[in-house]
């Protein structure tokens, strides 16, 4: 059986290429592969059938590259998905109107899967909205936290938080570049992922810079900004966050302290290493089951075809949803409370009050 496919917003993510993934010059003008349409491509059986922008030129530049017929283009999503039979709709906008799209994809297309980009809302309370319309609806609601969909973040979440490689873990510092919706609930999803746990104190940090105002040559202001803090995980571990630093001088890192050893992930160089700690002493080994080093072409670039496979397992029954909305919230959270502990020089616990959950933090 092949499923089909519509994608509401037709610009990078989508299928065209974004700033600091892929070059320059490519970007809107041709069709990259670590993108929506870019895993779907790679499936057996989900096939892209229709695509919605409100803008005419990004529309057509997406349906030309991805040889998408052009009565299958249509400039009202409602449209699409009211005239559309669709298995699985892409939600591929900017963050403000994830909501907006996901409801409407629940009440007019009705489809079995949605693909959300990243982060999952712009607040909790639209987040959770979002969760419990899909749940109500019986449609599966993914969120693209794309290293979720990676073999070895997989396999390094069964060694740290099922095999316990190293132990109870203690600490984790992480660091990424700005901003924190864009790009530091990347960490922190994958920072709950790996540890298996939720938040229970967070206190944050906000410089109030935002390097895509320049980058993206944006004409609209957005509260989306680099900071970070610490949170306390349920379970005691302490963790940091620094998603301060701009874009070329940034890398994202982590270090896992545990009572039995310690791992170190740096996904620019593609440096992964693991000691074990023998009579208090710290002696470097093999990383178990994990054979050479995170690359951008086979790890990055591959997590797109991954994780339109695993809707494809989603929709044949095959597997449970792993990057689930429910899931995508614990990051929202943990974002939204570092602005409220840092605006109001406090800390912040969980679960969160629901007048807290209506804090709306505005990106692209």
């Amino acid at each position: 059986m092949v499923y089909t496919a519509g994608i509401i917003g037709t610009g990078g993510i989508a299928g065209m290429g974004i700033l600091g993934m892929h070059d320059t010059e490519d970007i809107g003008s041709k069709k990259v592969r670590a993108s929506h349409a870019g895993g779907y491509a790679e499936t057996n059986d989900i096939e892209v059938v229709a695509a919605a922008d409100i803008d005419e030129s990004t529309l057509h530049t997406f349906g030309d590259a991805w040889d998408l017929p052009r009565d299958c283009r249509y400039e009202s999503h409602t449209e699409m998905l009211k005239s559309e039979d669709l298995d699985v709709v892409s939600v591929c906008t900017p963050t403000l109107y994830h909501c907006d799209h996901v409801l409407d994809a629940v009440e007019f297309g009705d489809p079995e899967v949605i693909w959300c980009e990243k982060p999952i809302a712009s607040s909790v309370e639209q987040a959770e909205k979002m969760c419990q319309t899909c749940a109500d609806a019986n449609t599966e609601l993914v969120i693209n936290h794309s290293f979720r969909f990676s073999d070895k973040i997989q396999h390094l979440k069964e060694l740290i938080s099922e095999e316990s490689l190293i132990g109870d873990v203690k600490s984790v510092s992480a660091q990424y570049r700005m901003e924190l919706m864009r790009n530091a609930t990347h960490v922190l999803d994958t920072l709950v992922y790996l540890l298996d746990t939720q938040p229970k104190e967070v206190s944050g940090f906000i410089n109030e810079e935002n390097e895509a105002v320049d980058a993206l040559d944006a004409d609209v202001q957005v509260s989306d900004a680099g900071g970070g803090g610490y949170v306390v995980m349920e379970d005691g571990t302490f963790a940091t966050i620094d998603c301060t630093i701009p874009r070329e001088h940034s890398s994202m890192t982590f270090n896992f302290i545990g009572d039995r050893g310690k791992i170190y992930l740096n996904n620019d160089d593609g440096e992964w290493r693991f000691w074990r700690l023998e009579d208090g002493e710290h002696v470097e080994a093999d990383l178990p089951g994990i054979d050479g080093s995170w690359t951008w072409d086979e790890d990055y670039q591959s997590a797109f075809p991954a994780g339109a496979q695993h809707i494809s397992d989603i929709l044949n029954n095959e597997a449970d949803n792993h990057s689930s909305g429910i899931e995508a919230t614990k990051s929202l959270a943990i974002i939204t409370s570092f602005y409220l502990s840092h605006y109001t020089d406090g800390k912040t616990t969980f679960p969160l009050d629901d007048s807290l959950k209506t804090v709306s933090i505005s990106s692209w």
